[in-house]
Protein backbone atom coordinates (compact mmCIF):
# COMPACT_ATOMS: atom_id res chain seq x y z
CA UNK A 1 0.00 0.00 0.00
CA UNK A 2 0.93 3.23 -1.13
CA UNK A 3 -0.03 7.21 0.64
CA UNK A 4 0.06 9.48 -1.90
CA UNK A 5 0.52 12.81 -0.75
CA UNK A 6 0.27 15.75 -3.17
CA UNK A 7 4.30 15.91 -3.89
CA UNK A 8 5.66 12.32 -3.48
CA UNK A 9 4.27 8.73 -2.81
CA UNK A 10 5.28 6.92 0.40
CA UNK A 11 5.28 3.36 1.09
CA UNK A 12 2.65 2.72 4.14
CA UNK A 13 5.35 1.10 6.40
CA UNK A 14 7.53 3.65 6.00
CA UNK A 15 4.76 6.15 7.01
CA UNK A 16 3.97 4.00 10.11
CA UNK A 17 7.72 3.99 11.16
CA UNK A 18 7.78 8.10 10.80
CA UNK A 19 4.85 8.26 12.68
CA UNK A 20 5.82 5.44 15.52
CA UNK A 21 9.31 7.28 15.90
CA UNK A 22 7.94 11.02 16.06
CA UNK A 23 5.46 9.59 18.81
CA UNK A 24 8.17 8.12 20.84
CA UNK A 25 10.22 11.39 20.39
CA UNK A 26 7.72 13.11 22.01
CA UNK A 27 6.76 11.09 24.60
CA UNK A 28 10.05 10.72 25.70
CA UNK A 29 10.49 14.69 25.19
CA UNK A 30 7.20 15.03 27.90
CA UNK A 31 8.01 12.68 29.89
CA UNK A 32 10.82 15.56 31.46
CA UNK A 33 8.16 17.93 31.38
CA UNK A 34 6.91 19.41 34.58
CA UNK A 35 3.30 19.00 34.72
CA UNK A 36 2.59 23.23 34.81
CA UNK A 37 4.82 25.93 34.39
CA UNK A 38 5.02 29.34 35.05
CA UNK A 39 3.40 32.13 32.61
CA UNK A 40 7.08 33.69 32.55
CA UNK A 41 8.45 29.61 31.59
CA UNK A 42 5.59 29.69 29.49
CA UNK A 43 6.59 33.25 27.67
CA UNK A 44 10.35 31.57 27.26
CA UNK A 45 9.68 28.34 26.03
CA UNK A 46 6.68 29.22 23.47
CA UNK A 47 6.78 33.17 22.96
CA UNK A 48 5.07 35.50 24.56
CA UNK A 49 2.57 36.31 21.73
CA UNK A 50 1.99 32.46 20.58
CA UNK A 51 0.89 31.87 24.62
CA UNK A 52 -1.22 35.46 24.41
CA UNK A 53 -2.68 34.40 21.19
CA UNK A 54 -3.51 31.06 22.43
CA UNK A 55 -4.85 32.26 25.61
CA UNK A 56 -7.27 34.78 23.87
CA UNK A 57 -8.67 32.32 21.81
CA UNK A 58 -9.62 29.90 24.41
CA UNK A 59 -7.06 27.33 23.23
CA UNK A 60 -5.43 27.67 26.83
CA UNK A 61 -6.33 28.93 30.27
CA UNK A 62 -4.12 29.65 32.73
CA UNK A 63 -4.98 28.43 36.88
CA UNK A 64 -3.47 30.70 39.65
CA UNK A 65 -1.82 29.68 42.12
CA UNK A 66 -0.33 31.77 45.09
CA UNK A 67 0.17 35.48 43.27
CA UNK A 68 1.25 33.97 39.89
CA UNK A 69 -0.45 32.25 37.15
CA UNK A 70 0.69 28.67 35.38
CA UNK A 71 -0.29 26.69 32.75
CA UNK A 72 -0.31 23.00 31.71
CA UNK A 73 2.55 21.81 30.03
CA UNK A 74 0.65 19.60 28.10
CA UNK A 75 -1.95 21.83 26.66
CA UNK A 76 0.74 23.88 25.56
CA UNK A 77 2.96 21.21 23.87
CA UNK A 78 0.05 19.83 22.17
CA UNK A 79 -0.97 23.60 20.73
CA UNK A 80 2.48 23.84 19.52
CA UNK A 81 2.74 20.33 18.00
CA UNK A 82 -0.57 20.95 16.30
CA UNK A 83 0.12 24.44 14.65
CA UNK A 84 -2.99 26.05 16.50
Amino acid sequence: MTLQFSDKSVPYRVFIQDVAAQLAYNLRQDNSDPEYISQNQAFRTFGRKQVERWRNTGKVSPIRRVQKLEYRTADLRLLQRTGA
